[in-house]
Formats: structure tokens, C-alpha cells, sequence
């Protein structure tokens, strides 16, 4: 009877461990890079992405750029949470829509790989500048110092955000009530070189 609760005991231990072990995130290699010449640049010097990579990852970016970048009513509301001079017209900046629209310019992109580079893209994220003069993602999930360096970051980063085209635009009201662009990220990351 004695071994039996025994060998029970060790597998409820083992079990419990294993769900413990399974909840923990997939971390993935990422680097953060200002515009797609920076990537191709540490491609050749043997940077975590080929060339390919590199612009299929700053397409991925443009794509959710446009269809889930934050918009806002006015320039001076989209500044206020981006940073003067860091906005455009929703057609000047997404190639299309209204005028009277207004979103933050591309301030670069983030990229993961899956399984340290030996698995493929895990995706890509447009970044943008934010009022405190860092950057963030298109869901404001993460905040970041640089758009520049490499970082190891959680697979969910890479998740898509939801679209904002075709929604009505963030008045003043609706990004103060949201606690401003950028600032109501879930973790803060450093990149480094």
C-alpha cells in the first residue's frame, strides 16, 4: 500500500511539474531595426535574418502598419501621444483613406525568429515612437527603448493586433481614457546592440 501512494505521489509531482514547464511562453530571438536597409545590412554581416526574411518581415510590418495602426482625430492628438512631427494624414501615411484621419508614421519594425534561427519568422511588428520618446507595438502590448538591437521576447509579441481601419478615430477623450499611446504596455523591453 506504502509504494503504491508512493508512485502515485511521484507522478502527481512530475504531472504538476510538466503543466508548470508547459505554461512558461516560447521564448523567440527578436531584433528591433529602424527601416529595412538596417536588417539587410546585418544580414550581411551575419545577423539573425537572411535578406528574404527581411522583406517579407518589413512587408508583414507595412501590412499590419496599415491595418491596425492607432488613428486619431486630429494631428495634434495623434502628436500629443506620438511626438511632434511624428504623424501623418491616414492617406498620406497608409497610401489611401481619409484625410481628416491621422495615425503615427512607421518608426521602424521588430522581427522574431522562431527557435533560435533555425525555425523561420515568427513574425513581425510595426513600431512606432511614443510621447516619452521610446517606441512601441501597434497593440501597445510592449514598450521599448530603441528601435534598434536584439532582445529574446515572449512568441505572443508577434501576435497580430487588432485592426483600426475602418473604426471610428481615438479622439483626445478616448487615448487619455486608454491612458495615452504606448503607455499602457504589459512589459517594458531593452534592446541592446
Amino acid at each position: 500500500m506504502r509504494k503504491r501512494s508512493r508512485t502515485v505521489a511521484l507522478s502527481i509531482l512530475g504531472a504538476t511539474a510538466f503543466a508548470l514547464a508547459g505554461c512558461r511562453e516560447e521564448q523567440v530571438d527578436a531584433q528591433a531595426f529602424p527601416d529595412i536597409e538596417s536588417c539587410k545590412a546585418a544580414s550581411s554581416q551575419g545577423g539573425l535574418f537572411s535578406v528574404q526574411e527581411c522583406d517579407a518581415a518589413f512587408a508583414e510590418a507595412q501590412t499590419l502598419h496599415v491595418e491596425s495602426a492607432p488613428r486619431y482625430d486630429s494631428v495634434a492628438v495623434c502628436e500629443e501621444q506620438h511626438g511632434e512631427g511624428a504623424c501623418g494624414s491616414e492617406d498620406q501615411v497608409a497610401g489611401g483613406g481619409s484625410g481628416s484621419i491621422f495615425m503615427p508614421l512607421l518608426a521602424g519594425y521588430l522581427i522574431g525568429n522562431m527557435l533560435g534561427g533555425r525555425g523561420g519568422l515568427a513574425g513581425a511588428q510595426p513600431l512606432y515612437r511614443n510621447a516619452s520618446g521610446g517606441y512601441t507595438d501597434a497593440a501597445r502590448s510592449s514598450s521599448y527603448s530603441s528601435n534598434s538591437g536584439k532582445a529574446k521576447l515572449g512568441a505572443s509579441k508577434f501576435s497580430k493586433p487588432p485592426a483600426t481601419v475602418g473604426k471610428a478615430p481615438m479622439s483626445r477623450a478616448t487615448a487619455m481614457s486608454r491612458g495615452g499611446f504606448g503607455s499602457s504596455g504589459s512589459s517594458r523591453g531593452m534592446f541592446g546592440g
